[in-house]
């Protein structure tokens, strides 16, 4: 399915309930383990998606004027904005390549901000409050801290490919993917994508 990120991602949503924030958080204490760190994040993080109910959703304009041309030598190859709209979230996807199409490198971003949208990442935010690691012969994935952020990496052995998963200042879903690209290159592109400069 074309857009089956972002529904997969919205799931548990309830259009027309009278809260769906207090919803999502009721269903998630419900499906997360009773581990000591998942329980801290949900008793602080109300607070926190009760401030980003109050916010504005970025719009699919503000979206494209952030997401840069290029990117570490690989040029945009495409994009796609306003995905979640129909459920009244905000998102944004780029596409990059290098000169020789060797690598790729994708960025999706979800917006936090807005009931919908604050009600979506809710369940996303408490992968992040969990420590684990795991490999095989062919995989590795792991919880790690970059510059005060929890973030989930995933590299695949087999063939050169990378994932990143992290929630920005508590309000933007990033998920970003490397072909052809190990942890360290995949890393770079994301930071400069200046994440900071979103809803600045």
């Amino acid at each position: 399915m074309k857009y089956a990120w972002i529904i997969a991602l919205a799931m548990g949503i309830t259009v027309g309930c009278d809260n769906p924030v207090s919803k999502k958080i009721k269903e998630t204490k419900e499906n997360v383990s009773n581990t000591t760190k998942a329980v801290k994040e949900l008793n602080t993080m109300q607070d926190d998606i009760k401030a980003l109910q109050e916010k504005e959703p970025l719009t699919n304009e503000a979206f494209k004027e952030w997401l840069p041309e290029e990117l570490n030598g690989m040029q945009r190859t495409g994009y796609k904005a306003g995905q979640g709209s129909y459920m009244q979230i905000a998102t944004i996807e780029g596409t990059y390549t290098d000169e020789a199409k060797t690598k790729k490198f994708t960025v999706q971003i979800i917006d936090g901000a807005g009931q919908t949208g604050a009600a979506a990442t809710a369940g996303m935010r408490l992968m992040f409050s969990q420590d684990f690691e795991e490999e095989t012969e062919t995989r590795m994935r792991r919880t790690v801290k970059k510059d005060g952020m929890k973030a989930i990496e995933e590299y695949r052995k087999n063939n050169n490919s990378s994932e990143i998963q992290l929630f920005h200042n508590d309000r933007f879903y990033v998920k970003v993917n490397g072909t052809n690209m190990d942890l360290d290159e995949t890393w770079s592109a994301m930071e400069a994508l200046e994440m900071d400069d979103l809803a600045s």
